[in-house]
């Protein structure tokens, strides 16, 4: 027989793993970390650059605990990747370079050079057997070329930007993202709010039709299927479009906001959530300021 007391016992046990894998929806990242980058995968790790150090930390997704596992150059960490291989590929920032990562041992496995003067390398994306960069004060894109197996090229490759983007003041082309069709690339220009489809070939760029809609503070991007991503950051607000196969239009269907934006920065994804780190832009930085990454759920 089965006394209310052993029942009581048995629900308790049973209901405790249930308890245990609900992911935090707010944790903390070191003190003074100033993030910026996110990366997730493989699995229920988050990787986080500061742009203070370089320093990148690892978090673990079930239980929000982390440490720094790779230290940085002194230069910033901006945005980061992840492949399937055990990489983590790294903006630079102003250090002007780009950095692989292994992602067992926080070692970098080679950094490469993109620029030496006048850059800010701000986001990157693999894709079509590459890594690129963005860089927001230069109207460039840097390729790496990745070979058979992901392997990884002696030097970075330089393709310019033409057409309709039009650099100025302030920050330029700064998220990237592919394309649905996967045939290009998308990048956002956070001073004039525009969305451009770039030619990987040649580096043409034509702006994505949104209706009239316009991204001001575009920051990070990420594609799931033909919904589109876009954190705007010191608007506190993900803007929500549906694009075509193409990439060439799209139409902002919603933006998701929170009480707990801070001026976040960049977007990934994990089941059904969204992570973003808080880079709290508009509060001044010390080695005591507190900084965290909330997750949204996506809503679908």
């Amino acid at each position: 027989m089965i006394t209310t007391a052993l029942c009581a016992l048995l629900v308790t046990l049973v209901g405790a793993p249930a308890r245990a894998a609900t992911l935090p929806e707010t944790f903390a990242l070191p003190d003074g970390f100033q993030p910026e980058g996110i990366a997730i995968g493989p699995g229920p790790y988050a990787y986080f650059g500061s742009r203070a150090t370089g320093s990148v930390y690892r978090a673990d997704l079930r239980t929000g605990k982390g440490k720094i596992f790779s230290r940085g150059p002194g230069t910033p960490s901006l945005g980061l990747k992840t492949d399937g291989r055990g990489r983590l590929f790294v903006a630079g920032g102003t250090g002007g370079d780009a950095r692989v990562i292994d992602t067992r041992t926080g070692t970098v496995i080679t950094s490469y050079t993109l620029a030496t003067s006048s850059t800010f390398v701000n986001d990157v994306v693999l894709t079509g057997g590459a890594a690129w960069f963005t860089d927001s004060t230069s109207p460039v894109l840097y390729k790496l070329p990745l070979g058979r197996d992901g392997a990884l090229p002696g030097a970075a490759v330089t393709v310019p930007l033409t057409g309709a983007i039009q650099y100025g003041t302030g920050i330029n082309a700064n998220g990237i993202a592919p394309s649905p069709d996967r045939r290009s690339l998308l990048i956002v220009q956070s001073n004039t709010g525009k969305l451009f489809e770039v030619d990987p070939a040649t580096g043409a760029t034509t702006e994505v039709d949104l209706g009239g809609e316009t991204l001001a503070n575009g920051d990070g991007l990420l594609l799931s299927g033909r919904t589109l991503y876009v954190v705007q950051n010191r608007l506190n607000t993900v803007a929500v479009i549906h694009l075509s196969r193409d990439g060439s239009s799209g139409r902002v269907v919603r933006r998701l906001a929170d009480g707990r934006f801070d001026v976040p920065t960049t977007i990934a994804a994990f089941g059904d959530r969204l992570y973003l780190p808080n880079a709290r832009f508009t509060t001044p930085p010390t080695p005591d300021t507190p900084y965290n990454v909330v997750a949204v759920r996506t809503g679908r």
